[in-house]
């Protein structure tokens, strides 16, 4: 199978499974923001895994479901607390409906996610349902973590990158997982398939950070410039914050804590000092530093070539996207 099959695969699978059901303003929402695209990444590596090792991945639709639907509960709500106005170049579901609307979709996306992992047989659930829970509880950590860091000052890289990797990693890692564990894959091969998709969490989640601050509007679908506007303590800000001259240092401080500043100015600040430290530079780095450690992990792996090939044009394609 192509990248492009598995794509068709579950984008089937996903209008099959649309909601249509009472009240339509509960389950609107829901297919509201599933349908609003994304790269469909998490989703399609439940597939690729299943396949990789040696099982059908139709056989992995319910729990790549699972995946993109949990995902997708995540992003409403962080939405939400964030108050982002777009999602993916649409207007997010609280902007479209309301802040209570928003909430409950929320609510009953968590509820359906694990309701699809139903449908596998009683060992195999279990399995499936433990890795996900535990990814659950680590999203929200998280979150938590990422909303304590909006007003701390004392944030370092190494707190960044275990805040990063509870929001974003471990659910990459899990879906990589869930795939291993519908094919009966052995404990090892589970673990390794998982801190592959560690690795590669860590890379996507660098290269967001590094498009939200210097990315394209038209193509990567969110506002340019949201991190700074909310305060998040992302690796640009930290590193620069390490990187700058102890005046500059207060002047970065500064406009972060700083309520009167326009949100253009602010934005346009901010970015003139990362680009004065190279911090634009400094963090692509990083993220091929840990995009080459994904690509270690996987050759380190027998896996069947054909979806291993998939996984590896993955990883050097994430480094160039834009969206």
């Amino acid at each position: 199978m192509t990248l492009q099959d598995y794509t068709h695969l579950f984008l089937d699978f996903l209008q099959e499974n649309s909601n249509n059901k009472e009240p339509k303003n509960l389950y609107k929402p829901v297919d509201y923001i599933l349908q609003l695209g994304g790269k469909r990444l998490r989703p399609l590596l439940t597939l690729i895994s299943a396949d990789a090792f040696g099982t059908e991945a139709k056989k992995a639709l319910h729990a790549a479901l699972a995946v993109e639907v949990f995902h997708n509960f995540t992003l409403l709500h962080d939405d939400i607390m964030d108050q982002a106005p777009i999602r993916r170049g649409k207007p997010t579901v609280h902007e479209k409906w309301d802040i209570n609307t928003g909430i409950l979709s929320g609510d009953v996306m968590l509820i359906n996610s694990y309701q699809y992992l139903e449908k596998y047989k009683a060992k195999t659930y279990k399995k499936l349902t433990a890795i996900f829970s535990q990814t659950a509880v680590e999203v929200c950590e998280g979150q938590q973590y990422d909303m304590d860091f909006e007003t701390r000052n004392d944030v370092n890289l190494s707190q960044y990158m275990k805040m990063i990797k509870y929001k974003t990693s471990v659910l990459v890692a899990a879906a990589l997982q869930m795939g291993a564990i519908i094919a009966k894959a052995a404990q090892k091969e589970q673990k390794e398939i998982y801190n592959f998709g560690i690795s590669l969490g860590l890379a996507f989640q660098l290269q967001d950070d590094y498009l939200d601050s210097f990315g394209n509007v038209a193509t990567f679908g969110k506002k340019i410039g949201g991190d700074i506007l909310e305060n998040k303590k992302t690796w640009l800000y930290i590193k620069a914050l390490e990187t700058a001259s102890k005046s500059d240092q207060v002047i970065l401080q500064s406009i972060y804590n700083q309520k009167a500043v326009s949100e253009s100015d602010k934005i346009e600040k901010v970015k003139k000092l990362f680009k004065k430290y190279k911090i634009d530079k400094l963090i692509k780095k990083e993220i091929k530093s840990y995009s080459n450690k994904a690509l270690l992990q996987l050759e380190s792996m027998e896996l069947k070539e054909k979806p291993k090939a998939i996984l590896k044009d993955l990883v050097y394609s994430l480094e160039k996207r834009n969206t």
